[in-house]
């Protein structure tokens, strides 16, 4: 089936769905704000490894704002999202081993598995105490909070409530690859699914790093790997 063809189909049976539920409320309420830091929110879920959430993705300025996408380990938003425009793609690399995957930074010669405090964009756009969350992080708040798939003003995403009863908002965003697939934005799909991701690299493979995603119409989410160079939201954590 042509791509065009079946995202549009994917899409129209997403809102059909969306149509017949009908019965999840708009939640307007305000998240219990825990304290801030360099002029931004974050909230206690009573999380076992005492990690604070932040309220609001990287670029927005509500819970439910969308905010910004970026490539693992770039500081900047964009306009296209592939390996030719991503930071540590380099195809003049020669590929003597195939681990290598003609990746300048974070491959099989360095070691390094999770992001350096200058490639994290929480770091670099919020200042310091404030960074992208590890894979661990990501397994902790899916295992230890109760997951909703619910709306606020208007916007689809899952409540993440924890044991002392506060929550975060993660808005269903989308997410970027290319910037045009056969005349469809892939930013179309915000509103049914939600791509974050975390500071952690896939060490089976160098292509990918590790990311919570979800889709807005099951109450659940997953910690699985997606390609490094896609256009993903950030939701930043502090200690």
């Amino acid at each position: 089936m042509d791509k065009k063809i079946f995202l549009l189909f994917s899409i129209i049976t997403v809102t059909v769905m969306l149509a017949i539920s009908g019965c999840h409320k708009d939640n307007e309420d305000t998240d219990v704000v825990s304290g801030t830091i360099n002029g931004h929110d974050y909230v206690d879920l009573g999380l076992p490894s005492g990690t604070k959430w932040a309220t609001c993705n990287i670029g927005a300025t509500t819970p439910e704002g969308y905010g910004d996408y970026f490539a693992w380990g770039e500081t900047n938003a964009k306009v296209t999202y592939n390996w030719e425009t991503y930071e540590y793609y380099d195809s003049s690399i020669v590929q003597y081993n195939i681990s290598d995957k003609k990746l300048n930074k974070y491959n099989d010669s360095d070691n390094l598995i999770v992001l350096e405090t200058r490639d994290d964009v929480a770091t670099v756009n919020w200042g310091a105490n404030w960074r992208m969350p590890t894979q661990d992080e990501l397994k902790e708040l899916k295992n230890n909070c109760i997951v909703t798939n619910t709306m606020r003003n208007g916007v689809n995403g899952l409540l993440f409530t924890g044991s002392n009863g506060n929550s975060i908002f993660l808005p269903a965003a989308g997410y970027r690859n290319d910037s045009d697939v056969n005349g469809i934005d892939f930013a179309l799909v915000a509103g049914y699914f939600g791509s974050y991701w975390s500071s952690s690299l896939f060490t089976d493979d160098l292509y990918c790093s590790w990311r919570l995603s979800f889709d807005y119409l099951t109450p659940d989410c997953f910690v699985t790997t997606y390609l490094r160079y896609s256009g993903f939201s950030v939701r930043p954590v502090c200690d």
